[in-house]
């Protein structure tokens, strides 16, 4: 071997060596942090190997979560629609605001306990976590911002350039970083401390109106939403007709399947108390008209669910008890906790804590 191709071969190595050694001490920098996975549970189905969850990246996604740099006009973040007092989802409007003063076209869902989903949207079109932001930050009616304007934003602003530094050793914050942190942040969001889960654990009991609900729930509704996620994760055609400003055919927009036309995603019935309007474009304001629509006597248009052609038979009484058992299913534990709420907010409840001379939680 030429003295030329051993002095190339040590550089070599001894660059190796120091990008080894930098790595490893960017490893070191930072605070693992383990996901809580319920007792009882499956398995998450989210790859954390390539991505591990740690102190920074995790801060680093809840900044971002709530920052509206994201957004072309500086005013929409993913917070503004996956609003925390509503379950994570859009609270109290049909569709989700986008920028300049617009709607988008659906209803932002809950995204809590994203660790065990496949897939994302209302379609299922998504296939990984860490590619979903990139939809709602391209749409034109959402964020309307381009992932270079975004990362432009990004790489010019010396606090992130030192968070995603600190969080995934990177100088020049790309796609892949912004991806991997906003996932740590959502994969937090577990909800798994609602009322129905204490009773679960033998920490709690239902009152009588909830555990009648809950039969009835066992009997009627468990098929497509059971626990622990209250969502078999399907794609199913409910019955409702097509809206004819949206046009949205749902899962065939994918498939381009005319059998999945006006089938969307089986929504989790977590936080279900908080989450209203409901369906894919909150055309029902409220649970009232949810059980409204199922027990209908009306023929059912052609492409229903089969399980659901002849609707679900429900007198008053019983959506009474299944009204108290759905409300079991908030868990005030996540939509108060600190570490998932605005840090201005957090501020603010702080001042508010002081000025009365009372403690938080």
């Amino acid at each position: 071997m030429s003295v030329r191709r051993v002095y190339i071969v040590l550089l070599l190595i001894v660059v190796t060596g120091i990008g080894w050694i930098q790595s490893n001490q960017w490893l070191a920098a930072t605070h693992p942090v383990k996901l809580v996975v319920p007792k009882g549970w499956p398995a998450p189905v989210y790859d954390f190997k390539d991505n591990p969850l740690t102190k920074e990246g995790i801060a680093l996604g809840k900044a971002l979560f709530y920052d509206p740099i994201l957004s072309k006009d500086g005013t929409i973040s993913c917070g503004s629609c996956h609003q925390s007092f509503g379950g994570f989802a859009t609270y109290d409007h049909p569709l989700s605001h986008g920028i300049n003063n617009g709607f988008s076209n659906r209803n932002a869902p809950g995204i809590v306990n994203m660790a065990w989903q496949k897939n994302f949207m209302w379609d299922g079109g998504i296939h990984h976590l860490d590619l979903q932001p990139l939809a709602p930050i391209t749409a034109e009616n959402e964020m309307g911002e381009t992932i270079t304007g975004v990362l432009e934003k990004l790489n010019n602003n010396p606090t992130y350039r030192k968070k995603f530094l600190a969080a995934f050793g990177v100088r020049n914050i790309s796609t892949a970083e912004l991806g991997k942190a906003l996932s740590q942040f959502v994969l937090t969001l577990v909800s798994y401390n609602s009322k129905y889960d204490r009773v679960m654990r033998g920490e709690a009991d239902f009152i009588l109106p909830e555990k009648l609900g809950y039969e009835i729930f066992t009997k009627k509704c468990v098929t497509c939403h059971p626990p622990p996620f209250f969502t078999d994760f399907s794609f199913r055609n409910t019955g409702l007709p097509l809206d004819a400003f949206l046009q949205d055919k749902g899962r065939m927009r994918i498939t381009g399947d005319a059998a999945d036309s006006l089938a969307f995603r089986v929504p989790s019935l977590r936080n279900v108390a908080l989450s209203f309007p409901y369906a894919h474009d909150g055309r029902m304001a409220t649970l009232q008209n949810v059980f409204e629509h199922y027990r209908s006597k009306e023929p059912r248009p052609a492409g229903t669910d089969p399980l659901l052609q002849k609707g679900i038979p429900l007198s008053n009484y019983e959506i009474g008890q299944l009204t108290a058992f759905l409300q079991t299913l908030t868990d005030s534990t996540l939509i108060n906790n600190p570490a998932f709420l605005p840090e201005e907010q957090n501020r603010r409840q702080k001042q508010e804590r002081d000025v009365h001379g009372t403690k938080g939680d």
